[in-house]
């Protein structure tokens, strides 16, 4: 432990004056709001450190993180890990709202009764059956029934944790907001809000109208704002701010904070999509072959659905073998734990030297507890995997196919135990939903196989950090990349309501760090589904491209 007028952010970062002041509150809850990039994961990576670090969050005391997505909240309890070290971060909990729910359900579900009642091996899906299953958008209401019914539960609660980290706050919806107050309002518990007014593009979800300030007067929070993007080069971070002088002028920042030429924005227009899908597939082949880039810090944001905006441009790139992520077919599958714990097991009995996978598969399976124990599972497990090896060598040094994989993960699962995979997310304390995402991934491999028969390059195509992303501008949230291109900058891409568009742009164009590209094309091909009121012929949008004129790289 180190007092708290000892602590200095980890990592030898410097925060900001209001940044550094929220990270070491020791007393208040906090409303912080910021722009894309201005480092609110940090901030709280940082609080984390200094709330454990500095005993401010007593043993044995916990920290609650809520994100509204599952790679937000992945990529935060990774962050937290960096800064605080393994040991420190198994006292946080990050969860989106729906699993934080699930879990009340699951260690309270006696408390529903009626129609509400549930069975101890329900399920999730598509409908509800009594006892048996509930749809997933039942989780929160159930959750909030729960804790207004119960005073155990909601003691249980609040005697595990010191602090609340809200993270996106501005998409926080009335139920969900119902429910943390019925789980932390009129306690001590300390919590953090964060977010930004400019990136409320959940409207549609029923986000609440000046949230923050809601919850300022519940939770006496104190207001604070962050500035500073930490994500993109200056003259990125100058047409970000044009847009934001048209959101907010209050919070457009001073020019003499966003001088410098470094960044890079480049507008095409095509004649056709085909000639855009084309140049852009060329585009990112040339900037992971010969620039170095990796393919995971390259994104591909469309406003809305990528089978119809991007369809030329993955056909584009499986024709010059460039793996790709299509986030909207992958349904976060790719981001559950038992999921990444198949795919690296894979990739290490079947790979060549696969450093990272390794190291990930260790940090899941070797136990916190002393070096000793920790170096008997790793001796067992390493025996294991040694006989596994082998076998699979075999097959490939009879020119066999791999066809045994299934069999191998059947026995490596086995191996664990269902007791080790449960404890690996909240989620698998459900035997069905345990077995329903190992059936998932065996057959998202499956489909990967289809296209791309050998084995270590389909496993490729399943992971985060070897493939290029193509996802919505939604799906886009929380998220960096160096390379961030969007495709089809045009008034009938975007074509909802003005304010609405606008800030959802801004969130596409804040991903990026170095290099922004947009493209209009003048033609654009009805996708082979034939949408309804599809529009071939296109115009750029005029608001949208002006912010962009004045920094083009000539």
């Amino acid at each position: 432990m180190i007092a708290t007028d000892a602590w200095q952010p980890a990592d030898g970062l410097t925060l900001e004056p209001n940044a550094l002041r929220a990270a070491k509150e020791t007393q208040r809850c906090l409303a912080l709001t910021a722009g894309p990039g201005a480092g609110k994961s940090e901030m709280l990576a940082q609080r984390a450190d200094f709330l454990l670090r500095t005993g401010t969050s007593r043993y044995p005391k916990r920290i609650l993180a809520i994100s509204f997505k599952v790679d937000a909240s992945r990529n935060l309890k990774e962050r937290v890990q960096r800064r605080c070290g393994q040991d420190l971060a198994t006292r946080f909990d990050s969860y989106t709202f729906h699993a934080f729910a699930k879990r009340i359900i699951d260690r309270f579900r006696p408390v529903l009764t009626g129609e509400d009642a549930l069975d101890a091996d329900y399920a999730i899906g598509d409908r509800r059956v009594t006892r048996r299953q509930i749809e997933f958008a039942d989780l929160v209401p159930l959750a909030t029934q729960i804790l207004g019914t119960s005073s155990i539960a909601r003691n249980a609660v609040r005697q595990t944790y010191s602090d609340v980290f809200l993270d996106e706050f501005q998409d926080c919806t009335d139920q969900q907001y119902r429910l943390v107050k019925l789980a932390f309002k009129g306690t001590a518990i300390r919590l953090t809000a964060v977010g930004d007014t400019k990136q409320k593009i959940m409207g549609w979800a029923g986000a609440l109208d000046g949230i923050f300030q809601t919850f300022a007067t519940d939770f006496g929070a104190e207001p604070l704002n962050m500035y500073r993007n930490f994500r993109s080069k200056p003259r990125l971070l100058r047409m970000q701010n044009e847009i934001i002088r048209k959101m907010d002028p209050a919070s457009a920042m001073p020019t003499e904070q966003v001088v410098g030429e470094e960044g890079q924005i480049l507008y095409w227009r095509f004649p056709d999509s085909q000639q855009e899908a084309e140049r852009l597939a060329d585009t990112i082949h040339d900037w992971i072959n010969h620039e170095e880039v990796p393919a995971s810090e390259i994104a591909v944001l469309i406003s809305r659905q990528p089978e119809l905006y991007a369809y030329q441009l993955m056909g584009a790139l499986e024709t010059r073998g460039i793996p790709f992520r299509n986030e909207q077919q992958l349904q976060d599958i790719s981001v559950e734990p038992v999921a990444r714990l198949i795919v690296d097991y894979l990739s290490c009995l079947y790979g060549q030297r696969e450093p990272k996978a390794w190291i990930r598969l260790m940090n899941q399976l070797i136990p916190f507890a002393d070096e000793e124990v920790q170096s008997s599972v790793r001796q067992d497990f390493q025996r294991f995997f040694a006989e596994q090896r082998r076998s699979a060598a075999v097959e490939e040094a009879l020119g066999e196919p791999v066809s045994d994989w299934w069999e191998f993960i059947r026995v490596f699962l086995r191996k664990l135990g269902v007791a080790a995979l449960s404890a690996l997310s909240p989620d698998y304390e459900s035997r069905v939903q345990l077995d329903a995402v190992i059936k998932n991934t065996k057959m998202r491999i499956e489909d990967l196989l289809k296209t791309e028969p050998h084995l270590p390059k389909a496993l490729n195509r399943f992971s985060d950090d070897q493939a290029v992303r193509i996802l919505t501008i939604h799906k886009s949230k929380g998220l960096e990349f160096d390379s961030v291109i969007i495709p089809g900058v045009e008034t009938e891409t975007f074509w909802g309501n003005a304010d609405d568009e606008r800030c959802g742009f801004f969130v596409g164009i804040s991903r990026a760090k170095s290099r922004l590209v947009l493209t209009v094309s003048d033609r654009r091909d009805t996708p082979p589904s034939n949408p309804r009121r599809w529009k071939e012929v296109r115009t750029p949008h005029e608001e949208f491209m002006s912010y962009a004129t004045p920094f083009l790289e000539s």
